[in-house]
């Protein structure tokens, strides 16, 4: 189940059988014969041209004019996402559906590809709320596969991790976007440092070797997180006061 979105640039023709498009992918690996999404309506990729010769297939980054199946190619417009998926199939459903047998990392779609697409539609404010949320929830699960793919330092994976859940509490509040107590919590079980340790160390940080700088940005980049779910704490708890003395020292982390 490979995973590959396309960008509209332009229409450059079309009528009621289909029409031609010239696109840029944004992620994973466009072919000839995949079908695309445009909500509940689909579309068939019949061929695509690159500098003037039929191409079987084109990657993130690239341009080609592709020829498109189906009358919705008259009503694209410049800046529309389209998303491969198997043919007749849904790729939310399909893709919790993966999730939940807890595949081999090797299987598709790609961890990172997976990541992108779904961070991309959990920010999508033209779906609705419960399809955003649902998203979030396929988000999470990629940003953890995808740490463990590339083998990723521990605190940057909980850097990206903690964004998820920072932006689910921050646009759906606590319940619905997640519990801000517990992202807290497993934000600073990963920190090796107390906020005076860190502050001592600041005060010299250009005169650390280059890991131990290292460390102490990713400990920074991951504070802001726990800052946003701050204001959802009770008043007095001892993990809102943790909270507190880490926003001070922040500033001085390199």
């Amino acid at each position: 189940m490979a995973i590959a979105e396309l960008q509209v640039y332009s229409v450059e023709e079309a009528d009621v059988t289909g029409g031609v498009c010239v696109v840029r992918c944004l992620g994973g690996v466009a072919r000839a014969g995949q079908v695309y999404a445009v909500g509940e309506l689909r579309l068939g990729l019949r061929r695509i041209e690159r500098y003037g010769r039929s191409v079987a297939s084109f990657d993130a980054g690239h341009t080609a004019k592709v020829h498109l199946t189906g009358a919705l190619v008259a009503l694209l417009t410049r800046g529309q996402v389209l998303t491969a998926v198997p043919p007749g199939g849904h790729a939310l459903e399909d893709i919790e559906a993966w999730l939940a047998t807890d595949p081999p990392l090797l299987d598709e779609p790609h961890p990172l590809t997976l990541r992108t697409l779904a961070v991309g539609r959990m920010k999508g404010d033209w779906l609705p709320e419960e399809t955003r949320l649902r998203w979030g929830r396929v988000a999470l699960a990629a940003t953890h596969r995808t740490a463990e793919w590339a083998g990723s330092h521990e605190l940057d994976r909980a850097v990206e991790v903690a964004a998820v859940r920072g932006y689910l509490i921050r646009q759906f509040g606590p319940g619905r976007g997640g519990d801000p107590a517990a992202l807290c919590r497993d934000a600073l079980a990963l920190i090796d440092l107390t906020p005076a340790e860190a502050a001592a160390e600041a005060r010299t940080w250009r005169d650390l070797p280059r890991p131990r700088i290292q460390h102490l940005r990713r400990i920074k980049l991951l504070l802001p997180w726990m800052a946003l779910a701050r204001p959802h704490l009770p008043a007095g708890d001892p993990l809102a006061e943790a909270v507190d003395a880490w926003s001070e020292v922040r500033p001085r982390l390199p």
